[in-house]
């Protein structure tokens, strides 16, 4: 810059992409600091700067932010979606899985509009709203597909089931990305088919009650969401490659997509207003649901930078491993049952 720095002083470093590295890093350093393409500014040394772009930095604290927030997202979540809620004699169920989520996805926008003020700026965003759109779409249908699901199956059984997500990611990314796997990824897919398909499987009893089923409802809608969540990472990968998206961006795009879908979807069957009386008749449901939505928010936050710097395959890979521990903390709180076979299956997913 003619007149403000001298020559020689401004470099610009363009990171190489590798297979599953994510956006290419880009850094400007003038007389000593440095602007990286997240929008980090670091002093001389740009020690913070050198040490966020250390990958195995990067994956730690990603795979620690999902882990940790998921963990008391799950058990909030079967805390609202399971529990008994009386006055009196008479009991009731929170059947307002769609309200849930749109309040979810309120705070999740406000969490990133926040995030993008306080440490982006005016960066630009180039990415077409209509991929926003797509992303929201399924990204929403998987979420109310997965809470609905609770209606019908206990948590351990959700959430073995969605841990099949790598399935749906890694077949439509083959199909309409035309991407390339290795075959041991392959191979961990099949353990992980197998240990969810143990698990899942109930077998036949003479003196079965009618509710006992091999596959029902509940699993369906799991299926569905399954499906949902590999048209979710198909259009993160289009965009992560073509418009290099920043996380925030895609986190706050996407959920004010969502609030446009689902409060239209709300307000049209009268579900928030049945809310509202039930929140009304029980009051200690809305602060559960405000926590709720603050994991939910700074989990998701945590998510779309695993997808943005490695990809939707290794983010649904993070997000598998992690419900292990979710899965005991289930068991030990709610006293889930878990037969060995259903071990054995929790195991081959884990392993896969």
């Amino acid at each position: 810059i003619p007149g403000l720095v001298p020559a020689g002083s401004v470099e610009r470093d363009v990171g190489s992409r590798g297979p599953g590295s994510g956006a290419a890093s880009v850094s400007v350093s003038i007389s000593g600091f440095s602007l990286t393409n997240d929008g980090m500014v670091a002093g001389k040394g740009g020690v913070k700067a050198s040490l966020w772009h250390n990958e195995r930095v990067r994956f730690t604290v990603c795979f620690l932010g999902v882990f940790v927030c998921y963990f008391y997202y799950g058990i909030l979540q079967e805390t609202i979606t399971r529990g008994d809620y009386s006055q009196g004699e008479k009991k009731e169920k929170f059947r307002y899985a769609t309200t849930l989520v749109f309040i979810q996805c309120i705070i999740n926008a406000i969490f990133a509009r926040l995030l993008i003020q306080f440490f982006e700026g005016s960066r630009p965003d180039h990415t077409r709203s209509w991929l926003y759109a797509v992303c929201a779409l399924s990204y929403l249908g998987a979420m109310v597909s997965s809470n609905s699901a609770l209606q019908y199956v206990n948590y351990p059984t959700q959430v073995l089931g969605k841990s099949c997500k790598p399935i749906p990611v890694m077949i439509l990314g083959v199909t309409i990305l035309r991407k390339k796997y290795p075959m041991a990824k392959y191979l961990c897919v099949l353990l992980i088919v197998t240990g969810v398909a143990l698990f899942l499987y109930k077998p036949n009893k003479t003196s079965a009650s009618p509710d006992e089923h091999v596959f029902g409802f509940g699993e369906m809608l799991l299926l569905l969401s399954l499906t949902l969540d590999g048209l979710t990472g198909v259009a993160q990968d289009h965009m992560r490659g073509h418009y290099q998206t920043g996380a925030n961006y895609m986190m706050l795009n996407v959920n004010l997509w969502s609030i446009l879908m689902l409060g239209s979807a709300v307000l049209w069957t009268g579900e928030v207003w049945e809310f509202l009386s039930f929140a009304d008749r029980y009051p200690s449901v809305i602060y559960n649901i405000l926590l709720f939505g603050f994991t939910s928010a700074l989990g998701q936050t945590f998510i779309f930078m695993t997808v943005v710097y490695f990809g939707p395959l290794t983010c649904s890979i993070v997000t598998t491993t992690r419900k292990f521990f979710t899965i005991l903390g289930s068991v030990l709180l709610f006293g889930n049952i878990i037969t060995p076979l259903q071990w054995l299956g929790t195991l081959l997913v884990f392993l896969g």
